[in-house]
């Protein structure tokens, strides 16, 4: 248990000190290390830069032999359960200078602990792209032109549809928020043809423009039936408890329902009879 007494902290640089995580109230704080001076606590420092102007120190933010104030006082604080024997506390500083410190409020209620609580966002950190993958993103849908039938080599214009996507989940008791959106484009036209990873989406053609080449449309040299697919290669950021966006660092790859098409050839036939003249000549 800890003593009451105040034990006054000096700022240290722990290893991998640039790293964010999250104390149990989900406020931003510096990594979990060794309290300084100490060798039974673990705690985040306000600050763990070298530079700093301040020392610091903690003190308990309840006291439970105030019966009066405790009550209303430990309703608020976290629960302090990453690790063994976590306890609330209030950090204060003073300037470094300071022959006599003068202790100011800092920051708390946060929590230290007996040993090492696991890094909870470098844990998520490790499973985010896992996550992204398994997440329900709906996949583009794919249209063309012309469709559902087209003819053997003639140019064919597919175009797919994805659009940026939200949604939140708890991982490892956190509150995580994912936007995933599409970035690149893989193309599957059904007779062993694969394009992309591609920036091009493709679009829409105008009636009058249909049978022209696009960037995604594909020739047929065969007939029959195919079916078309197209996986959207997501980028993804999250969040942790609403605080800065972070990269995901691997995509999310998603394939679309396949969409059928029937490929004709189309057959030209040279008749002499004139159509004017004899309208039920053959091929009138």
């Amino acid at each position: 248990m800890l003593a009451t007494q105040v034990l006054p902290c000096m700022p240290s640089v722990a290893e991998g000190s640039d790293h964010v995580t999250w104390n149990d109230s989900g406020t931003k704080s510096l990594v979990w290390q060794q309290l300084p001076g100490e060798t039974d606590h673990w705690g985040q420092l306000p600050s763990a830069v070298t530079t700093d102007p301040y020392i610091y120190q903690y003190k308990l933010a309840c006291m439970a032999a105030d019966q009066a104030m405790y009550p209303a006082c430990s309703a608020s604080l976290p629960e302090c359960k990453q690790a063994k024997n976590g306890t609330a506390v209030y950090w204060y500083h003073s300037l470094r200078i300071l022959a006599n410190p003068v202790w100011v409020f800092d920051s708390g209620p946060s929590c230290i602990y007996d040993e090492k609580p696991v890094d909870i966002l470098k844990e998520i950190a490790a499973q985010i792209s896992h996550e992204l993958q398994k997440s329900p993103i709906q996949p583009a849908t794919v249209g063309s032109q012309p469709g559902p039938h087209t003819l053997r080599g003639q140019e064919t214009n597919f175009y797919a549809d994805a659009s940026e996507q939200q949604f939140n989940l708890t991982l490892l008791g956190q509150k995580v928020h994912i936007t995933a959106t599409p970035a690149t484009y893989t193309w599957n036209y059904g007779d062993g043809t694969l394009w992309g990873p591609t920036i091009s989406a493709g679009a829409p053609l105008p009636d009058d423009r249909i049978g022209e080449q696009t960037k995604t449309s594909h020739v047929y040299t065969a007939t029959g039936k195919y079916a078309i697919t197209v996986t959207t290669h997501f980028n993804g950021v999250y969040s942790v408890n609403g605080g800065p966006a972070l990269p995901i660092p691997e995509q999310g790859h998603f394939t679309s329902n396949p969409l059928g098409l029937t490929v004709w050839r189309a057959v030209t036939k040279n008749y002499a009879d004139d159509c004017n003249q004899n309208p039920a000549g053959v091929g009138c």
